[in-house]
């Protein structure tokens, strides 16, 4: 069946469904021709090998089956010789398994006829099933015969295979542009807090070491949690039996109070009171025991919240396996036949300096490294910047926000900054809402905080929102990086896009936000390329993510300008975040259930980062005369200039 039904959709190259996890046959190319079919091939020997069989089957000294079905006493194998059947193991290694001789092969005894039983040491013939099978091979060598008259196009010869390797079945993602293939877990609905680490540790675990933390640190940190998570469990059980009892106690204690500890029989009120004054004695015992239980609970907590707070989220199952930045995907590249390609062209810092508007001396007067003063037309230009993608975003629905630039501690916490990458931060002497008070590294930190433990309605989403600010990045894990021009600086401007969705539609508006800082590099002709981060370049709160590179000549290579993250439910769970998802239609005849409160899911986005893309504009619209043309989208925010010239610069 299956070569006669099957090889048609192989060889005309439509793939069957189950394709997608395991295609054991490569689809032969169109140009494959000559030679006879594998597949008429295949039931003409089925015929050949049930002809045997049946030859092989029948002793020398048995008399001749009176009938086709006629069961014949043949020789069993010994039991050391059972079946040995092989099964592909998880790993993909090859295991056998021995299997018992099948009563299911005995043809079953005719009820009108008595057939003879097998002596010790003998079992019923598979001459029946031999027979069984040289016919349906020659069935299929017939059909095979009329569909190739039928469709002799579709029925071309396959490649030799390659059988050398058992099959391996991967998990496979399908995203937009590309497949994913990977050998860790999948974690797509997995509710990502203490109880899942403590419950799945071995998923949580395969994703940490895919992510290339620390080993060591992540799986003591996993354990832990494993162990107060159990450890919690118990001195609840602990603390609410002995709120329990003291309840149970009370009441009996309240009884003897109104019943026999008023009776105006004083023997009975004296032993009335004196069990009041027993049972009052295990109450403060139950009371004690739940408050030591309560305590321990809360010191268990703190510590089982802290240790969780510096894992990192799960990874998407589209997203790649891979070390480092050099393993990551790509997706798609636009304005590849724009490039300049040469070793004549200027860095960014030379053109501006060139322009009268990069002036560094001052810079450091001020501020000390990796700052950078702008001024005249270069200033102007990251203004012009700045203003063009402000009113590109707003044009595509998101509301344009102002926020401050100082955040508190529980503010980062939220996002996922704090508190791992402290490290990072400016921290100010000022403290916040009672906290300590940071510099704002991005606008994703106050945007989606703005919606931090409040209930959204379902209609509300997506929440859409962009914002230019300053943020401010120590770069202490970049020391000693790029440390030339405007690439990795403590300060600089960006347009953050921020989303809030639903579940179900975060990756379509992840696709969606990404597309729109695209925009802001076609529309300024800057080649770039897409590329989906592997888990080994993954940022600490995303699942998936996407990094759009700009072409740069003077470096003659792509630079991050963009990174668009889907995170989820990551940061949403932190900040307490949710929306209410209205219940499904009750049946007919019954009340309609309460809406249920729902963790939203976050994205964030560089739509785009305004001082990468001065430094991508100077460098790709540099002209041989130390001029640079300004983009047509921009000329209407420089008052119709079309180009900046060093006499005009200075």
């Amino acid at each position: 069946f299956f070569f006669v039904h099957m090889a048609p959709l192989h060889a005309s190259g439509a793939r069957p469904h189950y394709a997608s996890i395991v295609d054991p046959l490569p689809t032969p190319s169109a140009s494959s021709s000559g030679g006879a079919s594998v597949f008429g091939l295949a039931a003409a020997a089925a015929a050949l090998l049930g002809l045997c069989a049946v030859w092989a089957a029948a002793p020398s000294t048995a008399p001749a089956p009176q009938g086709l079905f006629q069961a014949t006493a043949v020789r069993t194998a010994p039991a050391s010789l059972a079946a040995v059947a092989p099964q592909w193991d998880r790993s993909g290694h090859a295991r056998a398994v021995h299997t018992a001789p099948s009563a299911a092969h005995a043809a079953p005894a005719d009820a009108a006829t008595p057939q003879p039983q097998p002596a010790p040491g003998q079992s019923l013939s598979p001459v029946p099933l031999a027979w069984a099978t040289a016919l349906a091979g020659l069935l299929g060598a017939f059909v095979f015969a009329v569909r190739r008259a039928a469709r002799p196009d579709i029925m071309s010869p396959l490649p030799a295979l390659d059988l050398g390797q058992p099959p391996i079945i991967a998990m496979a993602t399908v995203s937009g542009e590309s497949a994913v293939a990977t050998a860790r877990p999948s974690a797509e609905d997995a509710v990502y807090d203490v109880r899942f680490v403590a419950e799945n540790p071995d998923v949580v675990l395969a994703h940490l070491r895919a992510r290339s933390s620390d080993s060591a640190a992540a799986e003591a940190a996993v354990a832990r949690i494993g162990e107060l998570y159990k450890n919690r469990s118990e001195l609840t059980t602990k603390r609410d039996s002995a709120l329990g009892q003291r309840k149970k106690l009370s009441g009996q204690i309240g009884g003897l109070m109104r019943g026999d500890g008023q009776s105006a029989d004083p023997q009975k009120k004296k032993e009335a009171l004196f069990m009041i004054g027993k049972l009052k004695a295990s109450v403060e015992e139950a009371n004690a025991t739940a408050e030591e239980a309560d305590k321990e609970l809360s010191e268990q907590t703190e510590e089982c919240d802290s240790l969780f707070a510096v894992l990192p989220n799960l990874l998407a199952d589209r997203t790649p396996e891979g070390a480092n930045e050099d393993e990551n995907e790509l997706v798609s590249e636009w304005g590849t036949d724009l490039r300049k390609i040469g070793d004549d062209y200027k860095w960014h810092d030379e053109i501006a300096e060139g322009l009268g508007g990069y002036w560094t001396e001052g810079a450091t007067r001020v501020a000390g490294a990796r700052f950078a003063v702008l001024s005249n037309d270069v200033a102007r230009l990251e203004r012009a910047l700045a203003q063009y993608m402000l009113d590109t975003h707003v044009a595509n629905g998101y509301q344009e926000m102002a926020v401050p630039y100082i955040v508190g501690r529980s503010v980062l916490e939220g996002t996922g900054q704090l508190p791992k990458f402290e490290d990072d931060l400016f921290k100010v002497s000022h403290q916040v809402n009672g906290q300590d008070g940071f510099l704002i590294p991005t606008a994703e930190v106050p945007l989606t905080n703005l919606y931090a433990n409040t209930i959204l309605e379902e209609r509300q989403l997506p929440v859409s929102m962009c914002a230019l600010t300053p943020c401010f990045r120590a770069e202490a894990g970049g020391y000693g990086r790029d440390t030339r021009g405007l690439i990795r600086q403590h300060q600089f401007q960006k347009v953050e896009l921020v989303k809030i969705t639903a579940p179900e539609d975060s990756q379509k508006e992840h696709e969606l936000l990404t597309s729109h800082a695209e925009n802001i590099l076609q529309a300024l002709k800057l080649p770039y390329r897409k590329m989906r981060l592997c888990a080994g370049d993954i940022g600490f709160s995303a699942r998936e993510c996407f990094d759009l590179e700009v072409w740069l000549p003077g470096q003659q290579m792509y630079r991050e300008i963009s990174s668009c993250s889907n995170c989820y439910d990551f940061q949403a769970r932190r900040m307490r975040l949710r929306y209410k998802k209205p219940a499904p239609p009750p049946p007919k005849g019954k009340k309609p259930k309460k809406p249920s409160n729902v963790f939203a899911h976050t994205i964030n986005g560089s739509g785009i980062a305004v001082g990468r893309a001065l430094l991508a504009v100077l460098e790709n619209y540099q002209q041989e005369d130390g001029s640079v043309l300004v983009p047509e989208v921009l000329q209407k925010y420089m008052d119709g200039k079309t180009v900046l010239t060093p006499a005009d610069g200075n």
